[in-house]
């Protein structure tokens, strides 16, 4: 069997593309979602990598839980209240804590269908883009369950409370261009380029100084539930922080000199 997802480097930015088209990336498993919690690790542990790429390979982008697991009552649907309970924890819900707190940018390229847990998966990312093909659909109430992997916690955060319940208690899913139009992504793409785009825009981030990069993630994050002054004191610190930086000495002498920075992230 094929590995299930695809983990490939390109100087300081990493694609991961789920890689089990057949199964249209179900993201439920546990050889899933092992590897994806592997890949996330090693991203953490490689100071070189500035940015990363989320796809899909095939026509669908991901379609988040497995189904025919669900009606079979196997992997992580097997068992009473309390032992799904654990599986979920020991699972899929290990993957928020670690995808959504890299400092680092994340990029998603949704080449196709998106749905459940796969669209939570979006919603951690800095930057999401679409091919026309995308769709993205929250189906939990349609099949008797919660939105039991972060969605009811990431969607509003993004697309505000009204979108995201209607979203979530209805069970419609949303075109490309009803994710676009509520903010869910930010550019529709032809598939054929939107992994290149991605990136492209991924290549930019990482060309950038990347203390200052991850500077401004972690402010944004911080940012959607601080008070003013205690995230007025954060910018202060980290400015203390960035303006004795050689990436910041380093980005004054590359102006003046009217050539490209080289950055080291120290």
């Amino acid at each position: 069997m094929s590995d299930p997802l695809l983990y490939e480097q390109d100087g300081h930015v990493v694609t991961l593309t789920f890689n089990r088209p057949e199964e249209l990336n179900a993201f439920s498993d546990s050889t899933m979602i092992k590897a994806f919690i592997a890949a996330v690790e090693r991203i953490k542990a490689d100071d070189q990598v500035r940015a990363v790429v989320l796809t899909g390979n095939g026509k669908a982008f991901s379609a988040g839980g497995n189904v025919k697991h669900m009606r079979d009552k196997t992997d992580m649907f097997e068992g009473g209240p309390s032992e799904i309970r654990d599986a979920y924890l020991k699972g899929v819900l290990r993957v928020p804590p670690l995808f959504y707190g890299l400092d680092i940018p994340t990029i998603a390229a949704v080449n196709g269908p998106c749905y459940g847990a796969a669209v939570d998966l979006v919603c951690m990312c800095d930057i999401r883009i679409a091919s026309p093909e995308a769709s993205f659909g929250l189906p939990f109430v349609n099949i008797g369950i919660a939105p039991g992997d972060g969605a009811a916690w990431f969607l509003p955060r993004i697309v505000g409370n009204a979108a995201a319940a209607e979203l979530l208690l209805t069970g419609e899913p949303a075109s490309a261009a009803k994710a676009k139009e509520i903010g869910l992504v930010s550019k529709i793409l032809p598939r054929p380029g939107l992994v290149a785009e991605a990136q492209r825009i991924a290549q930019r981030i990482a060309s950038r100084a990347p203390l200052a990069v991850r500077f401004a993630k972690r402010l944004m994050r911080e940012g959607q539930h601080q008070s003013l002054a205690t995230h007025l004191e954060m910018c202060a610190a980290y400015q203390g922080i960035a303006h004795t930086s050689e990436d910041h000495h380093e980005a004054l002498a590359a102006f003046f000199e009217k050539r490209e920075p080289v950055f080291t992230g120290k």
